[in-house]
């Protein structure tokens, strides 16, 4: 399966096949040069299917802006977590809306929405026989340089408690989108490195990173030792091309 990966921004990601298009958490469009604008110059006019995913309402994650792009795509689909809703960031009429391990199937995809150490959840999609997943703010979140011990321990036990669940019903994903935040410092890499090691991922695309592309690469040569290739973005709005 041939498919364009975009990095927009943040946790924002365009995946585009031939049909579908599917836009992950949204927060602004990417800036700077032939790129920018991606999504409104460029994906919104796309052929076929497109759908919006969002995995939660943080402000670097959730737009209202993208409902308004139903007047432009009346058949755009939108999936986001329940907790969008429960927020009031989003009306019952606005989107198909997915609690922890509850799903949506039509004739091209299956998404699944599994836990987060945050708010809202992750997505975990079956697309054209392939495995695709989001991780949201699904991350090992902590300051080891200011937490307390408990802290450490607290947020570890929630994470490995998520990432165990996940992995109790996907032993193989093709391509993982997943946090890499520098700041998180000495640590910033653990729940990635913890990610890879628990499930087999062909490709990994880290985010949350946003300007800081130099912390990608050290991560990069971990992933490789446990048969992941991780994509180094260079920039925002930069695409790449993945045969899964």
């Amino acid at each position: 399966m041939n498919i364009n990966l975009t990095y927009i921004y943040n946790s924002g990601f365009v995946l585009e096949s031939k049909n579908e298009t599917l836009i992950f958490d949204f927060y602004r469009d990417s800036q700077g040069g032939e790129s920018a604008d991606y999504v409104h110059n460029k994906v919104l006019r796309n052929k076929g299917r497109i759908y919006v995913l969002c995995t939660h309402s943080h402000y670097d994650h959730f737009n209202k802006e993208i409902l308004k792009w139903k007047k432009l795509r009346p058949d755009i689909i939108y999936i986001f977590s329940k907790e969008i809703l429960d927020n009031h960031k989003a009306k019952p009429e606005d989107a198909i809306y997915l609690d922890k391990f509850e799903t949506y199937q039509d004739q091209n995809l299956l998404v699944k929405a599994y836990g987060s150490t945050d708010i809202g959840g992750s997505f975990l999609i079956e697309w054209h026989d392939k495995t695709i997943f989001h991780a949201g703010d699904l991350n090992n979140w902590h300051w080891n340089e200011e937490s307390t011990a408990d802290e450490v321990k607290k947020a570890e036990s929630m994470y490995h408690r998520e990432l165990n669940l996940l992995a109790e019903d996907v032993k193989h994903i093709n391509l993982a989108m997943f946090p890499l935040d520098p700041r998180l410092g000495k640590d910033y890499m653990l729940g990635a490195k913890e990610f890879v090691k628990t499930i087999k991922v062909d490709v990994i695309s880290p985010m949350h990173f946003r300007e800081h592309t130099e912390d990608i690469p050290p991560f990069a040569l971990f992933a490789q030792e446990y048969g992941c290739e991780c994509i180094c973005w260079k920039h925002e709005g930069e695409t790449i091309k993945i045969d899964l």
